[in-house]
């Protein structure tokens, strides 16, 4: 018999924030999108806006709030990452903007707490490309 992986917290809190997402009327239209710098948990569709959603999950807020975890410097790696994106897909007349999911899963229980953050930052560095 096979034993299964327990999937990782982070993976659980991304399919939260996906289900979170879809339930709020967002397309979901890449998941896990790789650059040379890192990835962009979720890119989603609000409307007419490409949204860049950064999901931060946790057991608890023992350590401060999950949204915490979105640095500036974070943030200034999102921004070059979300701008790659929209020159590979031909979208840098749309408009962005970066959202964060925190989710907070504890242990003992089935369904995570969700708070959902639009806006949550503006772009970093120079020639902003966001409306």
């Amino acid at each position: 018999m096979l034993s299964r992986k327990p999937v990782r917290l982070g993976l659980q809190g991304e399919r939260a924030a996906e289900r979170f997402l879809k339930r709020q009327g967002y397309l979901i239209v890449a998941r896990g999108e790789r650059g040379r710098i890192g990835e962009l948990d979720l890119v989603a569709v609000d409307g007419r806006v490409v949204v860049f959603v950064e999901v931060k999950t946790r057991r608890s807020d023992v350590a401060g709030l999950p949204e915490e975890a979105v640095t500036p410097a974070k943030q200034a790696k999102l921004t070059k990452l979300a701008l790659a994106y929209l020159k590979r897909h031909d979208l840098l007349e749309n408009s962005a903007r970066f959202d964060v999911v925190s989710v907070t899963w504890p242990q003992e229980s089935r369904r995570p707490n969700i708070e959902h953050l639009v806006n949550a930052f503006e772009p970093h560095g120079q020639g902003q490309f966001f409306s």
